[in-house]
């Protein structure tokens, strides 16, 4: 019987992947990855349901503590970032180092297993001509987790199942109450764990950085207002400026240095390219030459079409048919061709 380790979290999503791999035949083994320090309260439900759901299943759970991973590779860097004055995306650095990594290394290593699941909404498909695994959008366009998953490596989507790639959310919620699941009601998690955790981003990030006053300024110099520290902003950022001006104005620079937060029009937050470092080509080998596609530069914006431009270093050069707004250094670009993911990396500073 051909084995697989399925990642548990807890909620609805990754039980139902659990238990239609096990109607699949599959000999399944939980495994919950103990990510954060303290009595983190969602981690602690989240772990209690997925043994209650292993429980149910009749399946092995395994709870593995990789604490420190995480806290220097996802904790430590949204903190650096944010103090550098950038807004970083940790879910794509959590799923490649942190959760598939760890999750298929324990696999191989402890349980003699060379294939894991997850309840994410993506598809994994197979390129005999190109001799790569190609990753996809999942049938559920309104629940497609791409654009987080676009740094996993070939060896990891080889070594990956997407059980609910194509199902939709509402078809998930059916088969877990046909399953009879424990957490087929269960509410969907609204924000990233580290939020759920802490209240609020801003709450999170002033446990380890010392909010610093100081003031928000146009693209001339001029002092228009004052702030609390500088990484309670981001780029493209309008609300809680708190300044009495005759148009819009939004955050266009974040400057750490000088303990600034630079403002501007609308126009001033719009781009017309980008360049984009430690770019991982997913599903196609690099490119010699520039090729065009749709890119993503936020999870929920829509694809716009764009010329990607390979430079060396694993960077490369975005331009955009059109000027796009609000493109947030730290933040993931991801490119598409249709319903493939071509390659993704992490938006730099514009300096």
């Amino acid at each position: 019987m051909k084995k697989v380790v399925v990642g548990l979290s807890g909620g609805v999503d990754s039980s139902t992947a659990a238990a239609v791999l096990q109607q699949q035949g599959y000999e399944v083994i939980g495994l919950t990855l103990w990510l954060m320090k303290g009595k983190g309260q969602c981690c602690s439900e989240g772990m209690i349901d997925a043994a209650s759901i292993c429980e149910q299943l009749g399946i092995e759970h395994h709870v593995v503590d990789i604490r420190e991973v995480f806290q220097t590779n996802i904790v430590d860097y949204l903190v650096a970032g944010y103090s550098a004055g950038i807004t970083p995306l940790p879910c794509s650095q959590c799923n490649k180092t942190v959760k598939f990594g760890s999750m298929l290394d324990y696999a191989r290593e402890h349980l003699g297993v060379d294939k894991i699941a997850t309840g994410h909404y993506a598809r994994i498909t197979y390129n005999t001509a190109a001799n790569r695994y190609q990753l996809r959008r999942a049938v559920d366009r309104n629940k497609d987790q791409t654009y987080f998953l676009y740094d996993l490596s070939q060896d990891l989507l080889a070594g990956t199942v997407f059980p609910l790639g194509e199902t939709t959310k509402a078809e998930t919620r059916q088969i877990a109450a046909q399953f009879d699941l424990k957490t087929a009601n269960k509410p969907e998690s609204q924000d990233l764990c580290l939020v759920e955790a802490n209240g609020s981003m801003r709450q999170f990030l002033d446990k380890y950085i010392t909010p610093k006053q100081g003031e928000i300024v146009d693209a001339a110099g001029k002092v228009l207002g004052q702030h609390k520290g500088v990484h309670h902003y981001t780029i493209g950022q309008r609300k809680g400026l708190g300044i009495a001006a005759a148009e819009p104005l939004y955050v266009i620079g974040l400057d750490a240095v000088m303990n600034r937060v630079i403002v501007g029009d609308r126009t001033s937050a719009t781009q017309s390219e980008c360049m984009v470092q430690r770019v991982n080509w997913v599903s196609i080998a690099e490119p010699a030459a520039p090729i065009r596609a749709e890119v993503q530069v936020r999870y929920r914006s829509h694809p716009v079409a764009v010329t990607v431009i390979p430079l060396d270093n694993s960077r490369v050069k975005l331009v955009f048919d059109e000027p796009q707004f609000s493109i947030t250094p730290g933040q993931a670009a991801v490119w598409y061709d249709s319903d493939t993911v071509l390659g993704g990396g992490v938006i730099e500073r514009d300096n």
